[in-house]
């Protein structure tokens, strides 16, 4: 389905953004097209490739007229540029509006401008029942792309939520695998905090699933496992055959106990498949008037689906999941144990 066919990713120098590349490069795909704003990210991915299929743009989001280039010519679009570090977000939350929100429109916007046959927007499990401004600008940017995909025939527009990819930049992996290395403690906001557990692989192949089979509007949500923190350090130190001590700091700015993928309310309309859940576009329109008088009694029965009433890997589970990612494996390497 993509011989021949160009695709831009937004936001390509990121994590999903390599892991695609690494799925894509060695199959027909005509063109892979790598729109962000850091050059430096941009040029050691173009040494490190140097394939004649790659090519990059330099922009960003929020500016439309920097979209145009690269958008133009293109057949499909994953949209993963975003800001999402919690903190930051937390500080400065216009910032994230600017970019999660104002920057998706910009680009449904441009693919319904230049034809793009379909779009897959990322976005994450804090969306649903935002506490935090990532969240919140991460649900807006869904109602975005629920509302633009029915204003057109043209463009197919769905989206993906998901959890806390593991290892990728700016998580908790990587930050615990660097105070063991410099000997550190561990440090952990609140042990009984629970986070869904996915790999990159996995989050690719969620996309790859709503892109075959997303109609307009659709959010799909990969069914995953989830671990506590205090699991995933203790793992991670008889990883690393390290005996670092563990420190309890407190919860950061805008953070939750336990994430959720799918609300309650959402829950109850899902469609439940093997691996995934699909929650389908409400098509009402606003002539609410019918539904002042009909209710809805299945929402009453559902609860919502979250990291502490999924799957809880046991300890040799999550070991064999973190053992799998590349990330561990090349750190690994190149400590002594």
């Amino acid at each position: 389905m993509f011989k021949d066919k160009r695709l831009l990713i937004t936001g390509g120098t990121g994590s999903f953004g390599n892991a695609v590349l690494k799925r894509f490069l060695e199959t027909d795909i005509g063109e892979i097209r790598i729109f962000s704003r850091d050059e430096k990210k941009q040029d050691d991915m173009r040494k490190d490739l140097m394939s004649s299929k790659v090519k990059f743009f330099i922009g960003d989001v929020r500016d439309p007229s920097s979209l145009d280039f690269a958008v133009s010519g293109a057949d499909y679009i994953f949209h993963a540029a975003a800001l999402k570090q919690v903190p930051s977000c937390e500080f400065y939350p216009m910032e994230a509006v600017k970019t999660n929100v104002l920057g998706t429109n910009n680009v449904l916007d441009k693919a319904i401008q230049y034809g793009v046959k379909k779009v897959i927007c990322l976005s994450t499990d804090k969306a649903a029942y935002p506490i935090n401004a990532m969240g919140t600008s991460k649900a807006m940017m869904e109602k975005v792309a629920v509302a633009k995909s029915r204003l057109t025939s043209n463009t197919v527009i769905s989206c993906t939520r998901y959890g806390n990819v593991m290892a990728s930049r700016g998580s908790v992996i990587p930050l615990f695998v660097s105070q063991i290395k410099n000997g550190q403690p561990l440090s952990i906001t609140d042990p009984e905090m629970t986070r869904f557990m996915m790999s990159l692989d996995d989050a690719v192949d969620l996309v790859l699933y709503s892109f075959q089979n997303g109609e307009p509007g659709d959010i799909h949500v990969q069914k995953s496992p989830a671990s506590t923190i205090q699991q995933l350090a203790e793992v991670l130190l008889e990883i690393f055959n390290a005996d670092n001590p563990i420190k309890v700091i407190g919860t950061r700015h805008g953070e939750k106990l336990y994430e959720t993928l799918l609300t309650r309310e959402e829950f109850a309309k899902a469609d439940s498949l093997p691996n995934y859940y699909r929650i389908q576009s409400d098509d009402r329109d606003l002539n609410y008037g019918k539904y002042f008088t009909e209710g809805d009694e299945e929402i009453k029965g559902e609860e919502d689906y979250n990291s502490h009433n999924t799957h809880r890997l046991t300890n040799e589970e999550l070991k064999g999941l973190l053992l799998k990612l590349d990330y561990i494996r090349e750190e690994l390497g190149q400590t002594n144990i």
